[in-house]
């Protein structure tokens, strides 16, 4: 039985990672995807501290390193199953066969991006919908496009989208974007941005690709925007359904806890964007990481 074991190796589980090996603690850590989470999508990280104009993908396979480096175990494989106590100890299983025994447990999944739930979403997706401007912009260099969204993560999208398109709509359903202003102030001063406010994308068109989107608007009037890609960013969703009946989760499915990362369950902590907070950003998960870890491994001592 090991010390700790990490679900997930975003900045979180991985940052829990390299604290709990510091801290002397056995760990494994499993991800069913690639390590970085969804910060590897990022072109270019101006708001760590320290790294200023790092890529995403770089950021995230120096995380990976680091941890590989002090001898953190990595499991590839998507957690279907949590069960165990800490009296008895946890038992992790993967959906390709993979287990695990571990004293304590830090849950570090993550989100991942909402779907509209529009009629063709899924036919469209590959074929101009898309839910990663950074990986799929190149394809539409010179061409218009669209985002849909109004935090952070659409108004990077669209920023990112300026440099390689002819022309890049945003469209959000409220008359103010909910993006931090300073990003706002740069994606308004490029001239090939035209906003779309208080408008929702309520239908798609096209046959083998998207060719327009309909728009409606708060005032339930319509209309049609041609455009040759829709970058999807209207929110995220945490991946925490396989831990319901170890910790609590709040109604949006985040797990309940603290700063101290502590949730409803002995020996089971919380980082990073999958539990409750207010701030999720790159340097919150770090640190969510390293106390989880703290924790984690006092506990498992």
């Amino acid at each position: 039985m090991i010390d700790v074991a990490i679900i997930g190796a975003g900045t979180a589980g991985l940052t829990a990672a390299i604290y709990a090996r510091r801290a002397g603690s056995s760990v494994t850590v499993f991800e069913g995807e690639a390590p970085g989470g969804q910060i590897i999508n990022t072109p270019e990280i101006d708001n760590f501290p320290g790294l200023p104009g790092i890529s995403g993908y770089e950021y995230a396979n120096k995380l990976y390193e680091q941890a590989q480096a002090l001898g953190a175990e990595f499991v590839f494989d998507k957690v279907k199953k949590v069960s165990g106590s800490f009296e008895e100890g946890f038992s992790i299983l993967g959906e390709y066969g993979a287990t695990c025994e571990a004293k304590t447990l830090i849950i570090a999944s993550g989100v991942k991006r909402r779907e509209m739930g529009l009629a063709g979403e899924q036919e469209f997706t590959g074929r101009g919908i898309s839910y990663c401007a950074t990986c799929d912009g190149a394809f539409f260099k010179g061409k218009t496009v669209a985002v849909f969204g109004g935090g952070n993560t659409a108004v990077e999208d669209a920023i990112y989208l300026t440099g390689i398109c002819e022309k890049v709509y945003i469209i959000h359903r409220r008359n103010q974007f909910r993006a931090d202003a300073a990003l706002v102030d740069e994606l308004l001063s490029h001239d090939n941005v035209e906003t779309k406010l208080c408008f929702t994308v309520s239908g798609l068109r096209g046959e083998d690709k998207i060719t327009a989107v309909e728009l409606t608007n708060i005032d339930g009037s319509k209309e049609e925007l041609t455009t040759d890609a829709l970058f999807v960013a209207i929110g995220l969703i945490p991946e925490n359904s396989v831990f319901q009946d170890i910790v609590e989760l709040d109604e949006a499915g985040y797990v309940v806890a603290g700063e101290d990362c502590i949730t409803s369950a002995e020996g089971v902590f919380a980082a990073g964007d999958c539990r409750t907070k207010d701030v999720r950003q790159l340097v919150t998960a770090a640190a969510d990481g390293a106390v989880a870890a703290v924790a984690a491994s006092k506990l498992s001592h």
